[in-house]
């Protein structure tokens, strides 16, 4: 399914979570990693464009003026995480803030450093968004994972919960009857690259644009 062809939802806004300054990784930022010929901020912003979310907005912290710098990123809403040290909750509130003045409804929430969770989970999570209350998340093997649809109406919640690295993670827990969980593990992998070992798991592949 090519970008032009896919459906949009100008209900549900794509927001990825890119600020981390990867700690365990030897601070090297997450969102310059490099996979398969791109950046995986460049990639997982693709991801969330090609299931059909507009806009996109792509929460930046560690690295940022290398990721201006070299990340293509054109077509994309970037927003500024200045307290990113503080944990995935940080990137998390800034970003939902940033689309608190926009149209969308929904947001479905990616992270920057899961490359095995491409367009087609990203498309089955937006697919189930019904309204601001809709709360949807991807499963593997019935586990929940990423991505997480959050309506607007969850907004005030989640924002109000997040702190340090547990992002929407309480919030989810304390609403773990309302959420539909959408089985993604047969068209994704939801590995993370958290640590050096992780770095195995990605390939250099041709490069095709951003920071050579």
């Amino acid at each position: 399914m090519t970008p032009d062809r896919t459906p949009r939802h100008p209900q549900v806004a794509g927001l990825l979570l890119a600020a981390g300054g990867g700690r365990r990784l030897g601070g090297r930022p997450k969102a310059l990693l490099r996979h398969d010929g791109a950046l995986l901020v460049e990639r997982a912003a693709r991801a969330l464009r090609d299931a059909g979310c507009t806009p996109v907005h792509v929460v930046l912290g560690a690295g940022i003026e290398e990721v201006y710098e070299h990340a293509k990123l054109s077509g994309f809403v970037l927003v500024d995480n200045p307290g990113w040290a503080e944990g995935m909750g940080s990137s998390l509130r800034a970003g939902l803030q940033s689309l608190s003045g926009t149209d969308a409804r929904g947001a479905l929430v990616s992270l920057v450093d899961q490359p095995g969770i491409g367009p087609e989970a990203h498309a089955r999570v937006l697919a189930a968004y019904t309204d601001e209350t809709s709360l949807v998340s991807a499963a593997y093997d019935g586990r929940r994972g990423h991505p997480v649809l959050l309506g607007a109406a969850h907004w005030p919640g989640v924002a109000a919960s997040a702190r340090g690295d547990r992002g929407a993670r309480d919030y989810l827990r304390r609403h773990s009857a309302q959420i539909r969980l959408v089985e993604c593990g047969d068209v994704a992998e939801p590995y993370d690259i958290d640590t050096g070992a992780d770095l195995g798991r990605l390939r250099e592949g041709p490069c095709t644009g951003g920071a050579h």
